[in-house]
């Protein structure tokens, strides 16, 4: 039997950390900068966890994390 792959493009976005949660960074903060404010662009900074529901979708695009 082979090996499941991994989706590359979710390897890419998430990190499962020791606890078994899944981390993952903020939206919105890629493009069309000019129009938030300050405040709104500094709380989109860091990581924040993957919802409790799509977690087991996140987990099966990656098996092996």
């Amino acid at each position: 039997m082979p090996k499941m792959k991994t989706k590359s493009g979710a390897k890419k976005r998430f990190k499962v950390r020791s606890s078994g949660s899944i981390k993952r960074s903020q939206a919105f903060k890629r493009h069309i900068l000019t129009k938030k404010t300050t405040k709104s662009k500094r709380q989109l900074r860091g990581m924040c966890q993957v919802h409790d529901s799509d977690t087991a979708q996140v987990r099966s695009m990656m098996p092996y994390a």
